[in-house]
């Protein structure tokens, strides 16, 4: 009886095709549970549809009925199509009964996620396809020692030279590292271990999270429910907004998948008063295969620029390189004496000093080109002879003085008045409007005069064409371009003294662009990518990389980076589970894994190793879940070497590994 009502209930649940998976053939339960909690009305529909469904899971309140979620929730955990992973679990000791023992009382569900939440233990972008989310879920008692600051191995300094050994840190006078640091390992790890000795003081995050989108190569896992993702970022954020110096700012780049809830999360960390700007980047042109897409084709993202205070951060007018303004179509002639001031058009001006009587005899000569010959020459014209080319504007909010002012100016409709503006500066007023210069468009950037404009929250003024191969690294479609970053850097107001963290360091464009630009950076990557890696980039920035802004910031190579690792131990375990090829792999790992490393102590792993693992169920277990139970049987507070136990012989750290980190931290 029982089975014919659990398969009724999945049956009428197929219905949903947000829920049937047609390749697997299974109900996706995670989400199924997501939306009893989201109380979404399809759900409700299709089961209060049913009469036996409404009688089990619906209560009558006067005349209303009410879904019982928890009781939903429930029979879903006890009735599972295929159950054989959980009663695994049961026999290890990961689970009691209906209930993981991170759902028992015992635990406080303070952190629903540890280690590298949507990485499980994944180092290699090609490892993508086949890795395991793990949801680990911490006791109240042992956050602490997650958190604890990790030790620091593998110590190297690169220079023009090459890498050679870290005999010291460099600090300035108030003690802070004046290093370029590029750290290998877990980011909120890191993070932590930051924390004593950068807490507020990094003037700028950037940061290119993965966008939850489950196609992407950015090489995380990514693709998962919306509150496992949000825990996930929040994790990091918070540690982010200890980081941040009062005078800071984050920028986190994402697509449209999350925005929405990325923006909920970040006004509750950061607080919606210090929500400077959503920034629109348009990131591809709508060709190719994205024109085939239904609906409008996707061609941008967004960057969440939040401030640590608004009135602590100094905002400033940042401007970008534009083409000719057409609205600037006057020429002032007899520019001295205002009285002898004369406007003429543009365009005439321009005809006659290159030699044409009027415009017919300049596409007599040109033809069907001589529409853009013209644009040239008036562009050119007016760049050389900017002091002379107006325009008439529209005066925004004028005083009582000047539309007095303005009123005279249409009555005497060639005549030019000049007034004194509340800043000591001059206008001029004819015809109502008022006089623009098209000297105030041109403006120094990287060092040339340029035609600009104000910088807007839609930036479309970067290429993104031809970036796989910027810095001698390639990273498919998670790169940005050094230029995009550049951009970033000069809103954030980040100069010489000031420090920049990427805590998703990628292919290290972050990086690379603030050691050109002679700025303090930390960039954290716990992923191998191969000869990609940011240190790869790195050494060819010091080597006199000539790609990205090289040439626009005149960079010669030179300076010098901190390459060090988070010390691993239950990592190593898992890097090594998730590498085996099959059982047999595994059954000889696990002798290992008990003699060198920290099981759960809840594991039996006498019967796991004489009994389970021999039967024909377990063997029966696709590959990825026997590997998540061996997973499951690690500690996951043991992850890495705490800094406190630097000196336990059994970790094997060596002596120059252990007095860095001593220096790094202070702690000598």
């Amino acid at each position: 009886m029982k089975n014919k009502f659990k398969n009724k209930f999945y049956k009428i649940l197929k219905k949903d095709n947000r829920l049937w998976d047609e390749k697997t053939k299974k109900l996706n339960e995670t989400l199924l549970k997501d939306l009893i909690d989201k109380l979404d009305e399809k759900i409700i529909e299709l089961l209060f549809g049913d009469k036996e469904m409404k009688e089990k899971f619906f209560i009558k309140v006067k005349d209303i009925f009410v879904l019982k979620q928890n009781d939903l929730k429930f029979f879903i955990d006890e009735n599972k199509l295929d159950n054989s992973y959980t009663q695994y679990q049961n026999k290890i000791g990961l689970r009691v009964g209906n209930k993981l023992l991170s759902e028992r009382n015992e635990v406080v569900l303070d952190w629903p996620f540890k280690d590298c939440v949507l990485e499980g233990g994944m180092t290699k972008e090609d490892q993508k396809r086949n890795e395991i989310f793990f949801n680990e879920v911490l006791a109240k008692d042992e956050i602490d020692r997650l958190y604890d600051s990790k030790a620091l191995v593998n110590w190297k300094r690169y220079t023009v030279k090459g890498g050679e050994k870290v005999k010291e840190l460099k600090r300035d006078k108030d003690g802070t590292i004046k290093e370029n640091l590029i750290i290998k390992g877990n980011n909120l790890l890191a993070l932590h271990s930051l924390k004593g000795q950068f807490a507020g003081k990094v003037k700028l995050i950037y940061i290119d999270p993965p966008y939850n989108i489950g196609k992407d190569d950015f090489g995380y896992n990514d693709n998962f429910n919306h509150s496992t993702w949000l825990t996930f970022m929040k994790n990091r954020l918070k540690i982010a907004h200890e980081l941040l110096a009062k005078e800071g700012a984050i920028f986190v780049q994402i697509d449209h998948h999350e925005i929405a809830y990325l923006n909920t999360i970040m006004d509750e960390i950061f607080g919606s008063e210090n929500k400077a700007q959503i920034i629109s980047v348009k990131v591809s042109a709508a060709s190719g295969f994205k024109a085939v897409n239904p609906g409008p084709i996707d061609v941008t993202e967004f960057i969440l620029f939040y401030t640590k205070s608004k009135s602590n951060f100094g905002f400033h007018k940042n401007y970008i390189e534009t083409g000719y303004h057409k609205n600037y179509n006057l020429y002032l002639e007899n520019k001295g004496n205002i009285k002898n001031w004369k406007l003429l058009s543009l365009k005439d001006k321009v005809l006659k000093e290159n030699g044409y009587k009027n415009e017919k005899e300049l596409k007599k000569k040109f033809g069907a080109v001589s529409d853009l010959v013209l644009l040239r020459l008036i562009s050119e014209f007016a760049f050389s002879h900017a002091k002379n080319v107006v325009s008439i504007r529209d005066l925004h909010k004028p005083s009582e003085k000047v539309r007095e002012l303005q009123e005279k100016s249409r009555k005497d409709r060639n005549e030019i008045i000049l007034y004194k503006k509340r800043d000591g500066s001059y206008a001029y007023l004819i015809n109502g409007g008022a006089l623009a210069f098209y000297s105030s468009k041109i403006k120094e950037i990287d060092g040339e005069l340029k035609v600009t404009e104000l910088l807007t929250n839609y930036w479309n003024h970067i290429s993104w064409a031809g970036i796989a191969r910027e810095g001698g690294v390639k990273l498919k479609n998670g790169k940005k371009p050094e230029k995009l970053i550049k951009q970033i850097i000069e809103v954030a107001g980040a100069k010489k003294n000031d420090i920049v963290l990427d805590f998703f360091s990628g292919s290290g464009t972050t990086c690379a662009v603030a050691h050109k630009l002679n700025i303090q950076y930390i960039g954290v990557e716990q992923l191998d990518y191969e000869g990609n890696n940011p240190e790869s980039r790195l050494k060819e920035v010091i080597g006199d990389d000539q790609s990205g802004i090289s040439k626009i910031v005149n960079w010669k190579g030179g300076g010098d980076f901190v390459y060090l690792e988070l010390a691993k131990w239950n990592e190593e375990a898992k890097e090594k589970i998730l590498k085996a090829k099959s059982l047999s792999e595994l059954e000889k790992l696990f002798n290992e894994l008990y003699e060198k490393y920290f099981l759960n102590y809840n594991v039996k792993t006498k019967e796991f190793k004489e009994k389970t693992i021999k039967e024909e169920g377990f063997k029966n277990l696709s590959l990825n879940k026997q590997k998540k139970l061996f997973v499951e049987m690690l500690d996951m507070n043991q992850m890495y070497v705490n800094f406190s136990e630097r000196a336990d012989k059994k970790y094997k750290l060596t002596k120059e590994d252990i007095a860095l980190s001593e220096e790094f931290y202070n702690s000598k």
